[in-house]
């Protein structure tokens, strides 16, 4: 008997959707069902993948997101739910890097990768999920209480790499953020989650893959290979589902065994 996941009737939020694996995981869970909201800056970008979505036959909105701003953040969660509906399903995924070394890392860029990474990763949560704790509550409306956060780190978040350290500094409070949020959350039905993927071939970091240096990389890895946004898709979807419900606070890598 086939074995399927059906996210119908729930609202997705997905942040940093306008490229790369935001764009990725909001096909796939328009694919399973659920209404998603594509958030990021690029509205351009977010309206074509709004048509792409909907010429596979799935329900997509647009809005505006700047993760670094309080103001931005809470304006698009609440037109978000006044458009769609309240959300079941944050994924949290908006994200920036920087290459250098430690010693060569100026304010600026630690302040560039933070303020995406930490600070805006964090005040999505906490609004997303005051809402869900409202539902949970009975003091706000909805027919689904709970809900479900995935908050995407990266496998450098879990092992030293050089040259991006201030991203894997960022991506490791990432990780102690879902935990200290599962925990303080969970009584009332709302998962807390962490994705950890590994090298993903994006057309973000495409062409690194073809040069000389991006080739040495990939003979370092277990198998040889970097891995492609669809290969997160099922992990996803399992964490978005309420199937889900025993699995909170989880910090889970799909890096194809490089942290091993």
């Amino acid at each position: 008997m086939a074995y399927t996941i059906d996210l119908s009737g729930r609202v997705a939020l997905v942040t940093g959707a306008s490229s790369g694996l935001g764009a990725q995981f909001a096909r796939v869970l328009a694919r399973s069902g659920a209404a998603v909201v594509l958030a990021a800056r690029r509205l351009e970008k977010l309206k074509d993948l709004r048509a792409q979505i909907e010429g596979e036959g799935g329900d997509a909105h647009v809005v505006g997101l700047d993760v670094t701003s309080l103001e931005s953040i809470r304006a698009a969660v609440a037109h978000a739910e006044t458009e769609v509906g309240s959300i079941d399903i944050l994924v949290n995924n908006s994200g920036v890097s920087t290459t250098q070394r430690i010693q060569d890392v100026g304010e600026e860029e630690f302040d560039y990768v933070f303020d995406t990474n930490v600070k805006g990763a964090f005040f999505v949560a906490q609004e997303v999920g005051k809402r869900m704790l409202a539902r949970a509550q009975g003091s706000a409306p909805g027919t689904y209480t709970g809900g479900r956060i995935i908050n995407i780190a990266s496998m450098a978040g879990m092992r030293a790499l050089p040259q991006i350290g201030v991203y894997a500094m960022s991506k490791a409070a990432v990780i102690q953020m879902t935990k200290v949020l599962a925990l303080e959350w969970g009584r009332f039905g709302i998962n807390v989650n962490a994705l950890c993927p590994g090298y993903i071939d994006t057309e973000i970091n495409h062409r690194h893959w073809e040069s000389e240096q991006g080739q040495k990389l990939v003979q370092m890895l277990p198998r040889k290979r970097v891995g492609k946004p669809e290969d997160l898709d099922a992990l996803l979807v399992m964490l978005a589902a309420n199937e889900s419900h025993f699995v909170n606070g989880a910090v889970i890598a799909a890096d194809d065994g490089f942290g091993i």
